[in-house]
């Protein structure tokens, strides 16, 4: 068992590298810089002059890349100014209009497009934004182009209109929802349905809403829909993948079988099932891990991160399947999914990574994966991950100002120091600057609940104190 106190700075360290580009793309509130129309014109500039340069599609005489974005009220705007960013940078932009992220790296992989881009700000509410983006294999951009990029974003915005083919055209990009769900389809197991099982989804008000209805009823399944309406303001608005108790409402209210909810844009899934227990990302993992490995179709092991409960560390140990622990981020669990060649990964937010299937995290194929799991087993989800004896483990998101340095905290060291002698051998305590918002994430796992409980929200107090 690891022990101590475990630090991770992921935000603070891309920042000595990097001003704008963090854990998952660029992301903050809008109207605070970056976040602001003029930026993400200069940003589409820069992107399309970097870019431009990797790759042109078969067919054509200018790069071209693939715009989309999820339902929040800002994405209009936003879109409006990198399309013009890019298109001043000589490429020919293909607006899909609302598409989850990983129907945007998917489509970019399927057309050949020289990259994606993505709006959102992912699991956030409507007053924050932000982007992705994606190279024409699907995958996130990497570290040097990224870095390249923010070099570009010094130059000076000029717009050449002395070369007859010095700017890019703008078009709609048709079909993409039908061919993001034909593939999401083609993603479950061929000779199996859903025939015959009640679902509630919950889209979280997001970008699955006009999707993630057709694809399970093209399985075969009966589908309750619910947040499935945006209207700019309630994307994640106490609902989807992070707040899955209206979705256990809607579960025994419709008696379903159980419950699938999505967060904003798509990457994250959460089941409930038929008696409104919650399972979360650990648990869904563990479900297709040991499905694939009674199939004789795990490649490897399976890929975590820092946050995964040890609970699961230990079921994987009992069953010999092998575990990794990454920093937390979906870009860090897909490196090291990558450098080992194995396929499966994910974290207890509901980001699961299959890349067998697709390049990127996509909660509606995850979700697919898991009732795989059922339809295939013909057990519950309690029944499939009644192994996992989960390790009380509490979590905490304390919002920061701006530049807080948690490793900076005298008071906070030194407490953690006195939990750390505390808990001896027998948990985990975490401390990591997010990467995509101004917070500090606490974790304390232990074998004593109420241990838990008083370490996290003492260190959240201290926390904020200094903050003040």
């Amino acid at each position: 068992m690891f022990t101590g106190v475990l630090v991770e700075k992921s935000k603070q360290v891309l920042k000595m590298q990097r001003n704008y580009f963090g854990t998952d793309g660029i992301r903050g509130r809008v109207g605070t810089y970056p976040i602001k129309p003029d930026f993400f014109m200069r940003l589409g500039f820069a992107a399309g002059r970097v870019l431009g340069g990797t790759h042109l599609p078969a067919g054509r005489d200018r790069p071209a890349v693939l715009v989309g974005k999820d339902t929040r009220i800002s994405g209009y705007i936003f879109e409006s100014a990198l399309q013009a960013g890019l298109l001043a940078a000589g490429v020919d932009v293909f607006l899909s209009g609302p598409l989850s992220t990983p129907g945007v790296a998917f489509m970019t992989r399927e057309m050949n497009f020289t990259a994606g881009a993505v709006i959102s700000a992912s699991h956030n509410s409507y007053e924050h934004n932000g982007i992705k983006f994606f190279e024409k294999n699907g995958r996130k951009l990497s570290d040097d182009i990224e870095q390249k990029i923010e070099e570009a974003l010094e130059d000076e915005f000029v717009m050449e209109f002395s070369v007859r083919q010095a700017l890019g055209k703008s078009k709609r990009a048709i079909r993409c929802q039908e061919e993001y769900i034909y593939f999401c389809i083609n993603s479950f197991p061929a000779g199996y349905s859903l025939k015959g099982i009640n679902v509630v989804v919950d889209c979280a008000n997001g970008a699955t809403y006009n999707v993630a209805e057709k694809v399970f009823r093209g399985l075969g399944a009966n589908v309750h829909l619910i947040n499935a309406d945006p209207n700019g303001f309630n994307i994640n608005e106490n609902c989807g993948s992070l707040y899955p108790k209206g979705l256990a409402v809607s579960v025994l209210k419709h008696k379903a079988d159980m419950g699938i909810a999505f967060d904003g844009d798509g990457d994250r899934v959460v089941f409930v099932d038929g008696c409104g227990h919650v399972f979360d990302g650990d648990k869904l993992l563990y479900i297709i891990a040991k499905h694939r490995q009674s199939q004789n179709a795990l490649k490897g092991g399976v890929v975590g991160t820092l946050m995964t409960n040890l609970g699961l560390e230990n079921a994987f140990r009992k069953c010999n399947i092998n575990f990794e622990r990454t920093k937390v981020g979906d870009r860090y669990v897909l490196e090291r999914l990558h450098s080992l060649g194995w396929d499966l990964g994910g974290e207890s937010s509901g980001h699961i990574i299959c890349l067998d299937k697709h390049s990127t995290g996509d909660g509606i194929v995850s979700a697919l994966q898991v009732l795989a799991s059922v339809v295939i087993s013909g057990h519950s989800l309690r029944a499939l991950c009644a192994d996992i004896k989960e390790v009380p483990q509490v979590l905490i998101s304390e919002p920061v100002n701006p530049g807080y340095d948690f490793e900076q905290d005298a008071d906070l060291l030194r407490a953690t120091q006195e939990f750390r002698k505390e808990m001896g051998d027998s948990g985990r305590l975490l401390l990591r600057t997010s990467g995509t918002e101004d917070v500090v994430r606490i974790m304390v796992e232990g074998s004593d609940g109420d241990f838990t409980k008083k370490a996290a929200n003492s260190l959240a107090k201290i926390i904020q104190t200094s903050n003040r």
